[in-house]
């Protein structure tokens, strides 16, 4: 039996411990499902909710807890909460915990390792990316990589509980999915402005033209066949138009009182992000690719610019560039050169970098580093290669990110036979420390404090590690570039 066991480093530890704590904004039938699946998991989960819910599907949903206390979906019981210690203490009691906080205000005190936000207003009302370690939204009104780390699909179809890590779900059509060859039939809609009542309980058999409630006076009507499989509480002010319940035609009246299929799928969604973001933390995180290019080449001689010395058939400079621009485009999410050099930023920028403008090359690289990450949002991880480095290839700096996302450390750089060299890939985490890095020191620096933290991309050959300082170098070098 072998026993041996990959010893994880602090940085990881810390990257993979926990994320049990979730907060969901919701408390509906569809943020029930996904409450259902993490609690299931073992996850620790507090609801947030308004303070007259309007969910239509309340047998299979935690908000009726806002009026009566308690609430049981299947078999997991959420209980109506009016701080975060008795959230603290019923979550430790084995249930799940609602609140009555419409903006969600509690996350500073509760403090979640994730948020999921399951309020299906199909657009974000005011959910950040930085609200938590990570964040989820859910339907459409997210974009994930922007105001979320994460969307989960839920329109019913073939994409359907899909984890999307770059762009939106499927815009809202206002059109349900069909559910027993039924649409917009399956709706119960109020029929006038007013509060509301039922006169059918949720599971009630039901014909076409049927009453099920009224709005003040005015009856409202189902349009099919079926079971009532939800209806709004009673009490809730209403509009014209607003649903205000649904009609399942497949007639299993059980199916009233289990989450659906697509509540189902939507928290299977869910909790594979969730997943994946602890035990892959930088699979689908975007990465910005920064080349520096604003050194003085004062070991080059004559006073000659390195960067725009010839090296076959063009500057030095653009070799790197090029391989860059080579790579596969979902490796980065945004290409910068730092330069002093109008000549290169100007040439650059028309290729696609961000051109970033250092007068101060006398404070040597850290600089050029710190007006980079000005550009760069946080929650990026930063990929950084010099320009005096022209036989390194795109395909290893495509290995080299691509290694990083497969891989728990945060930090990654191309080596040669235990030699580490240049690109190095930095997780956010260490954005701060290469913020506090001054005069001519780079990167390499924080990669030497925490070397139980870096995975090592190997080079295709020596070359590829070499960067020119001097003649000699590129004079002995270019013979054997091919």
């Amino acid at each position: 039996m072998n026993t041996m066991k990959k010893t994880e480093t602090a940085a990881e530890t810390t990257r993979t411990a926990g994320m049990r704590r979730v907060l969901i904004k919701g408390s509906g039938d569809l943020a029930s499902g996904i409450a259902l699946r993490l609690y299931r998991a073992g996850f620790q989960i507090l609801m947030t909710e308004i303070a007259v819910p309007t969910t239509v599907r309340r047998t299979v949903a935690f908000s009726p807890a806002v009026y009566l206390g308690r609430m049981q979906v299947e078999d997991v019981t959420g209980v109506l909460c009016d701080s975060v210690d008795m959230a603290e203490k019923e979550i430790g009691n084995g249930n799940i915990a609602v609140m009555v906080d419409e903006h969600a205000d509690c996350i500073r005190e509760f403090q979640p390792d994730v948020l999921v936000d399951a309020i299906l207003a199909k657009r974000n009302l005011g959910t950040h990316m930085t609200d938590a370690p990570f964040v989820i939204g859910v339907g459409p009104g997210f974009t994930a990589g922007e105001d979320c780390h994460c969307v989960v699909e839920t329109k019913r179809g073939h994409y359907l509980g899909r984890c999307i890590w770059s762009g939106s779900a499927i815009p809202n059509t206002g059109i349900p999915g069909l559910i027993g060859g039924y649409g917009l039939e399956r709706l119960i809609k109020a029929p006038a402005d007013g509060t509301f009542r039922g006169c059918v309980e949720i599971g009630a058999e039901v014909k076409a033209g049927d009453i099920v409630g009224y709005v003040d006076e005015t009856p409202v009507k189902v349009q099919i066949d079926g079971v009532v499989r939800g209806l709004l509480h009673e009490g809730v002010n209403v509009t014209t138009g607003m649903k205000s319940g649904d009609v399942d035609p497949r007639c299993e009246v059980k199916h009233c009182f289990t989450v659906s299929d697509k509540a189902s799928a939507i928290g299977g969604g869910v909790l594979e992000a969730i997943l994946n973001h602890q035990y892959q933390p930088y699979a689908h995180m975007p990465v910005a690719m920064v080349l520096l290019a604003a050194g003085d080449s004062r070991r080059f001689g004559d006073g000659d610019n390195k960067l725009l010395t010839m090296v076959g058939d063009k500057p030095m400079y653009r070799h790197v560039a090029d391989e860059v621009n080579m790579v596969t485009p979902d490796c980065f999410a945004k290409k910068i050169v730092v330069s002093q050099y109008d000549e290169i930023l100007q040439d650059l920028k028309q290729d696609g970098f961000e051109a970033v403008k250092n007068t101060e090359s006398i404070l040597g690289i850290s600089h050029s580093i710190h007006l980079a990450l000005e550009q760069i949002p946080e929650h990026y991880a930063v990929c950084f290669s010099v320009c005096d480095q022209p036989w390194l290839t795109g395909e290893t700096i495509k290995g080299l990110v691509s290694a990083f996302r497969k891989n728990r450390k945060g930090i990654a750089c191309v080596t040669w036979q235990e030699q580490d060299g240049n690109p190095v890939l930095f997780a956010p985490e260490y954005r701060n420390e290469l913020l506090k890095l001054t005069g001519d020191v780079g990167g390499k620096r924080i990669l030497l404090v925490h070397l139980e933290d870096v995975i090592r991309c190997p080079a295709n050959n020596s070359r590829e590690l070499a960067d020119v300082d001097e003649k000699s170098q590129l004079c002995y070098n270019q013979e054997r570039l091919s």
